[in-house]
């Protein structure tokens, strides 16, 4: 920390700014170089935002990618996964490159532009580089009246996570940049992880965490130039304006330069006591298209639309997470890259699940690693808004699963759990249905009840699912298994199906005359859209009740089509 008549200086790799969770529930707040050395006695970093977490993590993935030239090849991993990993070279590294770590340097401060400055002289505003406080809307943040100062810490975990997660929008031009018209630079899009549905693999602690998303290099339909990727601290300091383009079309060469890469170029205003403002400017951009083979932490889904714009046979674009429905919902996309209803959007074969999944089912295949190891996906994202100039949402979310489900030699247990999915899509359609009919019969809107229902049930269903998913072993019979989920599904469904039939009111018991699609007139009372609701739902479930007669399906497709009105 700098004082007074000291040269500043806020050197990252011994100060502490990093928040982390111990194994024990804690939380502290470490160095570069204490949480690199405890990684085995952490639980995992804690943002002070959730996407702030995952660019700290991407951060510490570059360091540790560089500090070892690897992992080459999975014998390689294998080792560190065994005997840990090798902290004299890793702290050997950081004093090697102690002096671009140093958030203050005069030339060449960590992830900055020494000397970036408007043609004004002002600096701007530190909201601007402050998740938690949208522009224009600091009513909806603690930071009742923005953020006037920041401590070095603080600061510098902002810093990461602008060059991740920046938004878009109109931006202050800065002198040397030739993009500047007007002295205002327009919107070219969102920093690089603002692009993706994010996904990483979480271990028991830090150290697993680490290491399961530590891919290497020679990981299949990967690419990745060893010779050539670096991380932004071992290349020279961005000027104000982006790259040569010849330059920026090879690069980047690989996750340390991804992982790093200067989406913005950055100035912290800072005194002895810490940040007070900043320069925030565009960096150097990057397309979101066509990186499936060089961005591990999304999936990816096929573009007919971009396709035919930019006149290429195909064009893969991050697959983003949905803020409407949990991540166990998207278990397709990230199982098998397979999403419901790709087909009809002309997206059959082309959803690409997250490279960092097919490489921890690698170390299953091919590698010691137990099928039945513990893992979960961790599910991050920004949704923005307004032209992509505010971040309205942040995703967090995760799956826990056995890495076998990501096998591909043996995908009926991945296959068992995808189709678990489906069944308790369509269990709560039954219970939507019902409370549409209900409502129908007591003459309101239908609508209404049935969003209202279908988001309550899947909230229900939400943690029963997660635990089904999480106890599945490599020796499970997959018909089996997805035959125990049905029958809780079916358990909770006809609960709350029952639940809402004794919550209807005299006038749905009652009924009344409604018209069908077909012009047919029916009586729908609550009686009748119970029957229709357990047909439907024994539909839905058929192995539940396997070992009943169940209505044959003509009967229940005819009565709902009857129920169902203009």
């Amino acid at each position: 920390m700098p004082s007074e008549g000291a040269v500043p200086s806020f050197d990252l790799t011994s100060e502490r700014w990093l928040p982390v969770q111990r194994l024990d529930g804690t939380e502290d707040e470490l160095s570069l170089r204490e949480v690199l050395t405890q990684v085995g006695d952490l639980r995992r970093l804690v943002g002070d935002v959730p996407t702030q977490e995952f660019a700290l993590l991407r951060l510490l993935l570059a360091i540790v990618h560089d500090a070892i030239d690897g992992p080459r090849d999975l014998d390689e991993w294998q080792e560190l996964w065994d005997d840990g990993l090798p902290l004299g070279r890793i702290i050997d590294y950081l004093d090697g490159h102690r002096a671009r770590f140093d958030l203050l340097h005069p030339s060449e401060p960590f992830l900055q532009t020494a000397g970036l400055c408007t043609a004004t002289g002002e600096t701007g505003s530190l909201d601007r580089i402050i998740a938690d406080v949208p522009n224009g809307m600091p009513f909806f943040t603690m930071r009742a009246r923005g953020a006037d100062r920041l401590g070095f810490a603080e600061a510098a975990r902002w810093l990461v996570h602008a060059h991740g997660f920046d938004t878009s929008g109109i931006k202050t031009g800065v002198v040397g940049d030739p993009r500047v018209k007007g002295g205002k630079v327009y919107p070219q899009g969102v920093a690089w992880s603002g692009n993706l549905g994010g996904v990483l693999v979480e271990g028991a602690d830090l150290r697993e965490t680490l290491l399961l998303n530590l891919i290497a290099f020679d990981t299949p339909g990967f690419r990745i130039d060893p010779d050539h990727d670096a991380p932004a601290w071992r290349r020279p300091a961005p000027g104000p304006g982006q790259m040569d383009p010849v330059e920026l079309s090879r690069r980047p060469a690989g996750v340390r330069d991804l992982y790093t890469w200067q989406s913005r170029r950055v100035r912290l205003a800072c005194d002895a006591q810490g940040a007070y403002g900043v320069i925030l400017a565009y960096g150097d951009p990057l397309a979101p298209h066509n990186f499936h083979q060089r961005e591990p932490m999304t999936g990816w889904r096929r573009s007919p639309a971009q396709e035919k714009k930019l006149g290429l046979a195909q064009v893969y674009l991050p697959r983003e997470h949905d803020p409407s429905r949990s991540a166990w919902r998207g278990l397709g996309a990230l199982v098998a890259g397979r999403a419901e209803g790709a087909e009809q959007r002309q997206e059959a074969a082309a959803i690409v699940r997250p490279r960092i999944l097919d490489w921890v089912a690698r170390l299953t295949v091919e590698g010691d690693l137990p099928a039945d190891f513990p893992i979960r996906a961790r599910l991050f994202g920004a949704v923005y808004g307004t032209q992509q100039s505010v971040i309205d949402e942040i995703i967090d979310d995760a799956v826990a699963m056995p890495v076998v489900l990501l096998h591909e030699r043996d995908r009926e247990l991945g296959q068992a759990a995808i189709d678990a999915v489906t069944d308790a899509e369509r269990a709560v359609t039954a219970f939507g249905d019902l409370a549409a009919d209900l409502a129908r019969a007591a003459g309101t809107e239908a609508d209404p009840r049935r969003a209202m229902a279908r988001e309550f049930g899947f909230g229900t269903l939400d943690g029963p699912f997660r635990d089904w998913l999480a106890r599945i072993r490599p020796d499970d019979v997959p018909h089996a298994q997805r035959a125990a989920w049905q029958r809780e599904a079916h358990r909770i469904v006809s609960r709350l199906g029952v639940e809402l039939l004794n919550s209807a009111g005299d006038a749905a018991w009652e009924g009344r005359k409604i018209q069908t699609r077909q012009g047919q007139e029916l009586w729908l009372t609550a009686s009748y859209a119970d029957r229709t609701f357990r047909r439907s739902l024994g539909r839905a479930l058929p192995l539940a009740r396997a070992d009943e007669a169940r209505p044959p399906e003509e009967d229940s497709d005819s009565e709902r089509q009857r129920v169902e009105a203009q």
